[in-house]
């Protein structure tokens, strides 16, 4: 991409969006990781709504590691893949609780050892926990990636991460990434986007642009 085409682009997410950041609520390291876990195909929205309840209820990470797990599928319910994630939940307390002090580790290696944890949550875990410069490819990120040519169509996930990686500057990993999630979530919707708004129009490789 065009060195010029980029800056474009940035300069107009930081207009948009000068204050992106993660929208999943959170106290302590682990409900981070618990939430993001739980993200995975649902809504932040439907996700905060879960778990403001269960972490008002279970202050703790050994309350969870112990709760049956007919338990944690309950109040997890209205989320989208909740058996698993739940499952996967209560081996992932267990797990930090007995390897890792009780502690979300800080390494991408151990991140993703933990049951439930792939590629993008334990990239999303780095850069909100840690500060460690990350981008993780979700559904919005990696259709602005592709529709501003970041990307191609038919590029995977880990390639759409290392492109980007690539194309932009590293100081703004993390801010470009929440302001990507916020562009798609909200403007460049994967239905009825507000092209006619958007000053990127004419660079967008979407064939059926809602003009």
């Amino acid at each position: 991409m065009i060195k010029a085409k980029q800056e474009r682009i940035i300069a107009y997410f930081d207009e948009l969006f000068p204050d992106a950041k993660g929208e999943l609520e959170y106290e302590k390291d682990y409900e981070l990781l618990i939430a993001v876990i739980l993200s995975a195909q649902a809504t932040d929205k439907s996700v905060n709504a879960a778990t403001r309840t269960f972490f008002r209820k279970y202050t703790s990470l050994e309350q969870i590691a112990l709760l049956p797990l007919e338990q944690l599928e309950q109040a997890f319910k209205t989320i989208g893949l909740y058996k698993n994630k739940a499952a996967n939940i209560k081996l992932t307390a267990n797990i930090l609780l007995e390897k890792h002090g009780g502690r979300v580790p800080e390494s991408k290696e151990a991140l993703l050892a933990l049951p439930g944890v792939g590629i993008k949550t334990s990239n999303v875990v780095r850069a909100e926990l840690f500060k460690i410069p990350e981008i993780a490819v979700d559904t919005h990120v990696n259709r602005v990636s592709k529709r501003l040519a970041f990307a191609k169509p038919t590029d995977s996930l880990a390639i759409v991460e290392a492109k980007l990686r690539k194309t932009l500057p590293r100081e703004r990993y993390i801010k470009t990434h929440h302001q990507m999630i916020f562009f798609g979530r909200y403007f460049c919707k994967a239905k009825n986007p507000r092209c006619r708004e958007c000053h990127l129009v004419d660079i967008c490789k979407e064939k059926n642009k809602n003009l």
